[in-house]
């Protein structure tokens, strides 16, 4: 079939749009707004000191009002320091990843984190806290601040319990107060970065379109900032049919990170790390204020602990010492355990969590603690309520199953897939752990935040915007010292308004061809394209159908078939500029489980039982393994090199 490109003959040209600025910031979700604010006080502060002024400029696919993983809104901020040191938050997030992090990236959050959350109190979002009786006061109506010695309600050790449904309107709106909206391009999708054509391995420019008018954008800067956010919907998800877009991480979350920064050849970490969340069964409902703060507890059917006796003795054949630290991989693991040996379905007794807190409350009490069990839902997954209402279930009159749902890419929960970057000079790590600006990728200026910032997990929403805030400071300091550079790129305005419409020309092209647009020889339709990429990631790549089992046999396998996949891709059709948006979704998809199998296969232990498997490999192998697996696209070559880089310990245990 010959190969299409765009002339303009058949679909409408775009406007293009030229915007030329100092800092770009590519994302709206919580590491962008921290890197907005931060970045823009930093700037303001050069041009004081007669430095000139810096330009920042904000691109986001969606509104930064309700952009991001936080967008519904959030019950409880998962990482706050408080009381605790961050060398153990080091060591919690060390055992929850198995044993490899960089101790450096998560050491620097942890000395950093909680100055965000004080910024969010300030800026209006409700806190718990404790009273003078040690009673919780949800919103904490006149009770001092965090940072004025304010007493939170902890749900866990890292957790603190907000009043959250506006949680990220509460940051988008310190973020956008400080931009500017000049400053700011809503709704514009960023589908591919540029190196500059003078300087080698140097980013230049980003490239994207408006889903909502016919318009192209070219974005040229001296410095980008990428927080899109990890990866659904690679791996074919255990809802179907209409329930089919439900997922726990939020759909929008398409790879773009990921695939943004491996097209320019930033170096990659962990990439065989996925996420596997245990949660309520269909709906995809969050379980930790459950275990944490309403102290449930989840059995197999017959009212055993899954994380004891037998499994754990079982588990700790193949998975000692980290299966003693009882890790979130860990606790899958032995779930899953006992679903094979039949004792299934996994419940969590949430009936007999509220008969337990109802025993030390009055009326009023118990009645307020089931307002908050709701709102935790109603915050964050309020579809959850609407399957237990179909299902007869009354979560304090019955329990509910847990189950783990499909794989996801992400480095920001507990999670640590992303790419390697730059570290903080002052911690002891080793000299190639950092080379001048915090969080820049191996690419000259391209600095990587939140999820898509490698071996460096339980960041959360607070740790997010905090490593987005240290990323901005850095990328400031960076055009500081680069004022002279100027982006040029190689492909005309023309070529690469052509090349993002592609999808576009191909569809008008061949439309009448067949009766059914649909269904067409010349053209895949991005739905279809999604729907065999799913099943390519789950049956190769281990995804549910498989108990998340793969091996190299199935693995390169599944590379051959996503090759085949890939070609196909580049004849995607879009008949409108939602479609368009789907298409550039799926090539983004397609970079990140690419990576993702890559790694996997060459990484020849199972690092992450619970997560997935390598039947080939099924024990960790800490000797040969306990180490850092990396990789680069060759954006000249297009040739992957995954290697390994050593793990090196900062804190003792």
């Amino acid at each position: 079939m010959e190969k299409e490109t765009c002339t303009f003959s058949y679909c409408q040209k775009p406007e293009i749009v030229e915007v030329e600025t100092d800092i770009l910031i590519v994302g709206g979700g919580m590491s962008a707004c921290g890197a907005a604010f931060e970045s823009v006080r930093w700037a303001q502060a050069a041009e004081k000191a007669g430095k000139g002024p810096i330009k920042i400029t904000l691109v986001d696919k969606a509104a930064m009002d309700r952009s991001g993983a936080v967008a519904m809104g959030l019950s409880a901020i998962n990482t706050y320091m408080g009381e605790n040191d961050p060398h153990d938050y080091v060591r919690y997030v060390r055992g929850d990843l198995m044993g490899i992090i960089r101790e450096d990236l998560v050491f620097d959050l942890g000395r950093h984190v909680d100055d965000s959350v004080h910024n969010f109190e300030d800026w209006g979002l409700p806190i718990w806290k404790k009273d003078d009786k040690g009673h919780s006061v949800d919103g904490a109506q006149g009770l001092p601040k965090l940072r004025d010695g304010g007493t939170p309600v902890r749900s866990g050790r890292w957790q603190i319990m907000i009043n959250g449904e506006s949680y990220k309107v509460v940051v988008a709106e310190a973020a956008k107060k400080a931009l500017g909206m000049e400053n700011i391009y809503e709704r514009v999708f960023i589908v591919k970065l540029l190196l500059d054509e003078k300087e080698e391995n140097r980013i230049a420019a980003a490239v994207g379109f408006s889903v909502r008018e016919n318009k192209v954008y070219i974005f040229k800067a001296n410095a980008i900032l990428l927080g899109c956010g990890g990866a659904v919907n690679v791996f074919r998800p255990r809802s179907v049919a209409e329930g089919q877009g439900r997922a726990w991480y939020p759909v929008w979350n398409s790879g773009s990170g990921y695939a943004l920064g491996i097209q320019v050849g930033a170096e990659l970490t962990m990439m065989e790390n996925r996420f596997v969340p245990a949660r309520f069964k269909d709906g995809y409902g969050p379980v930790g204020a459950w275990f944490l703060f309403f102290k449930a507890k989840a059995t197999n059917a017959l009212g055993e602990d899954y994380c004891a006796g037998e499994n754990l003795e079982e588990a700790k054949k193949l998975y000692s010492p980290y299966a003693e630290k009882m890790g979130t991989a860990i606790r899958n693991h032995m779930m899953m355990m006992d679903m094979k040996k039949g004792k299934g379905p996994i419940l969590m007794n949430t009936h007999t969590a509220m008969a337990e807190l109802g025993k030390t409350m009055d009326a009023k009490q118990l009645k307020h603690l089931e307002a908050e069990a709701w709102e935790d839902f109603l915050d964050m997954c309020i579809g959850q309520a609407g399957v237990w209402a179909g299902m007869d279930i009354e979560p304090d009159q019955k329990p509910s199953e847990i189950m783990p749902t499909e794989p996801y890419l992400l480095g920001s929960h507990a999670g640590c897939a992303g790419f390697w970057v730059s570290g903080p000079d002052d911690l002891g790590a080793p000299e190639d752990w950092h080379w001048g600006y915090n969080r820049m990728s191996t690419v000259k200026g391209l600095f990587m935040m939140g999820d898509i910032c490698g071996a460096s997990g339980h960041k959360f929403s607070s740790g997010s915007h905090a490593e987005g805030r240290i990323a901005g400071k850095a990328a400031v300091a960076f055009v500081l010292d680069h004022k002279d550079f100027k982006p040029t790129i190689s492909k005309s305005p023309e070529e690469l308004a052509a090349e993002i419409y592609l999808p576009f020309e191909i569809y008008e092209k061949y439309k009448t061809y067949s009766t059914a647009p649909e269904v067409n020889p010349h053209y895949i339709k991005p739905r279809m394209l999604q729907a065999r990429l799913q099943k390519i990631a789950d049956e190769y790549f281990g995804g549910v159908s498989t108990w998340y089992m793969t091996s190299k046999t199935l693995l390169e396998e599944g590379l051959r078939q996503l090759q085949i996949l890939k070609e196909d891709s580049a004849r995607m059709a879009a008949k409108d500029l939602h479609e368009l948006m789907r298409c550039w979704e799926n090539y983004h998809r397609i970079w990140s489980i690419e990576a993702h199998a890559k790694h996997i296969l060459f990484r020849e232990e199972t690092r992450y039982p619970g997560y997935y498997y390598r039947g080939d490999f099924l024990a960790i192998d800490d000797q040969n393994w306990k180490c850092f697996v990396n990789s680069r696209y060759d954006p000249k070559t297009g040739e992957w090199n995954c290697f390994k880089r050593d793990y090196v310990q900062l804190v003792s245990d």
